[in-house]
């Protein structure tokens, strides 16, 4: 059973049954909301969202990130499926998956972030989600509803930090402004 998560909310990455996760991919899916045009038709809009991962050490540095322009972390541990321009399909429109066992023993925490590269803000938004899934079984473990009508054009969603011999995660859904997850560092570390 999925757990609808809370912003602020912590849950640990442990399988129902006992012990750890090894692999988890974070899912991001989307929909642009339907506007209405000249005789009240509807009008289809892209909206490009961007998934990205960013790896910190326990100092708070930058280690590494994983976004549409990088594929693959430099250690290969996290992959980046690639680049969704429109949010068009059912689903998961971008996902990142983590062998959470071959990560580098410095890297501490992973930020996951959402853009939108085109520049529309989050009222043009609908539906949009992420989710964390055990990637060895597929079910889902964990979702945070990233809807939410704002002039924000982009999310820090969550982050996975290594919790004594495991791993956790933590809803953060802040609003933040930026294109790329550059832009978004600033408001990134305030969370680590």
């Amino acid at each position: 059973m999925s757990v609808s998560l809370q912003k602020g909310q912590k849950v640990p990455l442990a399988k129902p049954g006992g012990g750890a996760l090894s692999r988890v991919r974070m899912g991001l899916g989307w929909d642009a909301v339907v506007r209405k045009g000249l005789l009240r038709r509807a009008r289809p809009q892209s909206i490009d969202l961007d998934a990205s991962c960013l790896l910190f050490d326990a100092s708070g540095n930058l280690v590494d990130a994983v976004w549409f322009r990088q594929l693959r972390s430099k250690d290969g541990a996290v992959r980046h499926t690639g680049d969704n321009l429109t949010g068009a399909g059912e689903g998961d429109d971008e996902s990142i998956t983590v062998d959470l066992v071959a990560l580098p023993v410095n890297v501490a925490q992973l930020v996951f972030t959402v853009n939108s590269f085109t520049g529309q803000d989050f009222s043009q938004i609908a539906n949009a989600f992420c989710r964390l899934v055990d990637e060895t079984t597929g079910r889902e473990l964990a979702r945070y509803d990233l809807s939410g009508s704002g002039p924000h054009t982009a999310q820090i969603m969550a982050k996975v930090s290594r919790d004594g011999r495991g791993w956790s995660m933590t809803a953060i859904g802040a609003t933040a402004t930026g294109r790329t997850f550059q832009h978004l560092l600033p408001a990134v570390t305030a969370h680590l």
